[in-house]
């Protein structure tokens, strides 16, 4: 996330974010796919199957700043991709990259 965006995240973003990623127990909860932890060994994996198999956190209404437990979902990094590609102009360059 880029420092420009960030400020618009709690500072306590991080916790919320594994709060929500850890109730899904790592999973999209779009497509189901079995994300890695963050106990998860890597090696072996490549960029691009480490960068498929990140779980992210979405708002549902694209506002930062509303971190209600109903607006917050546990989604794979390709699903996340998919809800903010069909709401053209909410991505703010670098605001998803994956690394």
């Amino acid at each position: 996330m880029s420092g420009k965006n960030r400020n618009r995240y709690p500072l306590n973003w991080d916790t919320i974010a594994l709060e929500v990623k850890s109730k899904s127990d790592w999973k999209c909860t779009r497509c189901g796919m079995q994300c890695l932890r963050p106990t998860d060994k890597k090696e072996g994996l490549s960029r691009r199957e480490r960068s498929i198999k990140t779980l992210v956190v979405h708002h549902w209404n694209y506002t930062p700043e509303d971190n209600r437990v109903e607006n917050l979902a546990a989604l794979c990094s390709s699903c996340h991709m998919l809800f903010h590609t069909r709401r053209r102009g909410n991505i703010s360059p670098g605001q998803l990259s994956l690394w």
